[in-house]
């Protein structure tokens, strides 16, 4: 049983702009990067439509923060500490320390 190959985005970003070029087919891309001229086509579409990604103003977005996972991930940091102390204290007299 064989395995789905898992392409770097360097590699996707490559084979599109060569498409996008178009001095080769792209049956002729396909078996000189070893890729099925279905994925080709998908990516030169990614391509297409993140574009315009780049030129935005205002760079890269910023992570939205969900505040109610943060205050739950805090919550159980909590619980992990309390938990984590109490093992410390009970395991003190076989530990010697």
């Amino acid at each position: 049983m064989s395995k789905r190959k898992q392409h770097h985005p360097e590699f996707k970003a490559k084979v599109a702009l060569e498409a996008l070029k178009g001095e080769e087919t792209v049956s002729e891309l396909a078996s000189r990067f070893g890729v099925h001229p279905t994925m080709i086509h998908q990516w030169k579409r990614a391509l297409l439509e993140g574009a315009s990604g780049v030129f935005e103003r205002g760079g890269r977005k910023a992570a939205e923060v969900d505040e109610e996972q943060v205050k739950d991930l805090h919550a159980k940091i909590g619980e992990l500490a309390v938990a984590n102390d109490f093992l410390a204290r009970k395991l003190k007299p076989w530990t010697g320390k």
